[in-house]
């Protein structure tokens, strides 16, 4: 891997690249403090930056994060349903984002990343994974071949990362030397506490406590080096199934044209992808994780994926990136959600036309309506969709 040293035009493009916020952290110091006072910090931050490329160290005052519990789905009272978010200091962050522009720049001349990955990659949207998706579904079906769909759910993926596989993971992908080392300081002596609500007191904040595996989730270097640590996974699969990845939700398509053998591929995955999960430190979430069978109309056999004597969750339909997936591809989950979200939409602009004008409401429609009609089309939803929802556009319309 070959990198250069930041110039002062570089940081300054960074610091004009944070989001304008007032909210800081136990540093008390805001990325608008930070954007102000931009012409007078650049220089001597150019300098510590370039300090830190050369020597490999992150600074130490920079691995302090508070974490946020945002809430997923489910149970409002169950711990394991919401997700931890790192709240990290401005400078913290400008400091990722440089180092993150060389690693991506290195995947990128390099072609690293797996073609199946297409989580926090640049002009791949949740659109483009959908697509591939129902593409990699309908292509055996049309053929008259058996097509399962297994998606896993991983328990805790971003906190269970091992530093030491993903640091030997990052030198097969030519991460060496100085560059390595830094990563390696970025990744050990980090420190957490959890706060509950707004206000920081005795009552609703931890101990600041070391963290000893795991890359924080809602940092900028995060989800890049989680990339690198399961980039490997495709590899493992057959060559007749396939694999689409979103960062940590893995989905693999089984097909095979004959029953029995369908069933044994079928199997035979699943125990090779928990395999690979269980080498690498990761855990496979068997109570959320799904089997879906996708069949005609006129088909009603179904196959069941069996581990240590545990039948895997086998379900008629799913939801995927805001798509709701049946086992028959009719849609009709996926639209009868969305007509309830254009039903509440027409309620809104029905209230609002007569207080608010026309240049109003159309990037309203934009923004609230279209986002939601639109979302999917690319991946076959459209035609049902249209014939679905065509009294809520004349509503719409009318209003």
């Amino acid at each position: 891997m070959s990198w250069q040293y930041a110039s002062a035009q570089e940081i300054c493009k960074i610091i004009k690249s944070l989001k304008t916020k007032d909210s800081s952290v136990y540093d008390k110091i805001s990325s608008r403090i930070i954007k102000l006072s931009a012409p007078f910090i650049i220089s001597p931050l150019t300098y510590i930056c370039n300090v830190i490329l050369s020597t490999g160290v992150f600074p130490d005052r920079l691995k302090f994060a508070i974490v946020k519990p945002c809430f997923k789905e489910g149970n409002i009272q169950e711990i394991s349903n919401y997700r931890p978010i790192s709240l990290l200091t401005s400078f913290s962050k400008s400091i990722e984002k440089l180092v993150y522009s060389r690693l991506i720049t290195h995947i990128e001349a390099d072609s690293i990343l797996a073609q199946e990955q297409y989580g926090f990659r640049a002009h791949l949207s949740t659109e483009k994974v959908a697509f591939s998706l129902i593409n990699s579904i309908l292509t055996p079906m049309n053929k008259k071949q058996n097509v399962g769909g297994i998606f896993c759910d991983l328990q805790k993926a971003f906190d269970c990362v091992n530093h030491k596989i993903l640091l030997d993971r990052l030198e097969f992908y030519g991460i060496e030397g100085i560059f390595k080392t830094l990563i390696k300081s970025y990744l050990t002596g980090r420190h957490q506490r959890v706060v509950l609500g707004h206000i920081i007191d005795g009552n609703n904040t931890s101990k600041w406590e070391i963290v000893k595996c795991g890359v924080p989730q809602g940092s900028i270097l995060g989800p890049l080096l989680f990339l690198f640590y399961i980039n490997d996974l495709p590899k493992i699969i057959n060559k007749d199934n396939n694999m689409v990845l979103y960062t940590d939700d893995t989905n693999i398509i089984i097909t095979d044209t004959n029953n029995v053998n369908f069933e044994i591929n079928l199997n035979q995955t699943f125990k090779d992808i928990n395999i690979w999960f269980n080498v690498n430190l990761l855990t496979l979430n068997l109570n959320k994780g799904q089997y879906l069978e996708f069949r005609s109309l006129n088909c009603n056999t179904t196959t069941q994926i069996n581990y240590h004597q545990e039948i895997f969750c086998s379900v008629t339909e799913t939801k995927f990136l805001g798509l709701i997936i049946d086992d028959v591809l009719s849609w009709k989950q996926h639209i009868d959600l969305v007509i309830g979200r254009l039903s509440s939409a027409c309620y809104a602009f029905r209230n609002i036309k007569h207080i608010v004008s026309f240049a109003t409401l159309r990037p309203i429609y934009f923004a609230y309506v279209l986002c939601i009609v639109s979302y999917g089309i690319s991946s076959g939803v459209a035609p049902h969709m249209t014939r679905k929802c065509s009294s809520y556009k004349r509503k719409l319309l009318e209003s």
